[in-house]
């Protein structure tokens, strides 16, 4: 089986000494839809961040079975596309198209690949014609949308995001789910949006305090209730109607 992530004995700690992660080791298969899953702090953003050399530290990560270390980063950088939570923290250029094309130019194309290239990724998020728009006058869904188009364009094998439905109304989540659908690559997708993992993802990992506490089939992880709530990914206890019982 060919794997595009390979990681193994990875343990990560802040310069503050917070511990983020604790040991983890993981496969995931080239063309899987792999979640995330986990409270907050549980390390699932700082696992994305290790995946592109953004951070590095003990244990092995290799992605299509390159090192994640100095020499291969660039490469590596080509292969996987990593798409922040905010879109804001992605776009900073005048326009769409100048944002798009920020990493086909500094990859040395030329001015007639980097237009094919941004062309090509628009058309893969539905946002052919916003080249001359303003990224920072277009609605959260347009600018989650540009953002993918910017790793896009480096037509990555991997595809890695955080929180892709989040601050999106029904109807634009239901439609950002159906475009991740249509994205035929690897994609791990980290998130607490447990109606968006079990549409998009065959396979779901959660995480808690830095470690990988399950790993398996979509429906099986989001079927365990004890585990949900342990991991506090569910009501820690229910009422007759299935919602929360007020305290007190």
């Amino acid at each position: 089986m060919d794997y595009a992530i390979e990681i193994a004995g990875l343990f990560f700690e802040y310069p503050d000494s917070q511990k983020a992660l604790s040991g983890i080791n993981l496969d995931i298969p080239v063309g899987q839809t792999v979640a995330l899953i986990g409270p907050n702090g549980a390390g699932k953003s700082t696992l994305l961040l290790h995946l592109n050399g953004i951070l590095t530290s003990n244990g092995s990560v290799k992605v299509m079975g390159l090192s994640v270390e100095g020499k291969n980063l660039k490469t590596i950088r080509s292969k996987v596309g990593l798409v922040f939570q905010n879109p804001d923290d992605q776009l900073f250029s005048p326009t769409v198209f100048e944002d798009v094309a920020f990493g086909p130019i500094n990859m040395g194309h030329s001015q007639e690949e980097v237009r094919k290239l941004v062309t090509q990724a628009l058309a893969s998020v539905g946002m052919n014609g916003y080249e001359k728009r303003s990224g920072h006058h277009l609605s959260i869904g347009e600018k989650k949308r540009i953002a993918i188009a910017t790793v896009m364009a480096m037509s990555p094998q991997v595809l890695v995001i955080d929180e892709p439905t989040s601050s999106l109304d029904p109807r634009a989540k239901w439609a950002f789910i159906d475009l991740l659908r249509g994205l035929k690559m690897t994609k791990i997708i980290a998130s607490h949006d447990l109606e968006m993992v079990q549409a998009l993802c065959e396979r779901t990992i959660v995480m808690d305090k830095g470690q990988i506490v399950a790993d398996g089939i979509t429906q099986r992880i989001l079927a365990d209730f004890a585990l949900l709530q342990s991991s506090g990914l569910a009501p820690a206890s229910t009422g007759p109607s299935g919602y929360p019982d007020k305290a007190g």
